[in-house]
């Protein structure tokens, strides 16, 4: 194997160890939920789903699931509603 291919792949190797380096400019998911499937995007620093709840709330189970797979990568811009907020709180602190 050529040498500047080696250096290629051990830089790659590093680069997937520090996924922090990596920022999505715009994604689009087709994700299988339970109740249907739906298209998820995330561009401009915005997500969109076409969910109903989405809709109405400006975020859902969809979009939240992306932010926590994609982890690091993904900016949290997203605006919680205040009655969200506290069940993500709640959530988080193990209720």
């Amino acid at each position: 194997m050529q040498s500047s291919l080696i250096g290629k792949i051990q830089k790659a190797k590093q680069y997937a160890e520090e996924p922090e380096r990596i920022r999505f400019e715009a994604l689009k998911v087709a994700f299988r939920g339970e109740n249907g499937d739906h298209q998820v995007t995330f561009e401009s620093g915005a997500w969109n789903c076409s969910c109903h709840f989405f809709a109405g709330w400006g975020i859902c189970c969809h979009t939240m699931a992306l932010e926590r797979v994609l982890g690091v990568m993904m900016p949290v811009k997203q605006a919680f509603p205040e009655g969200l907020q506290q069940a993500a709180a709640a959530v988080g602190a193990g209720a």
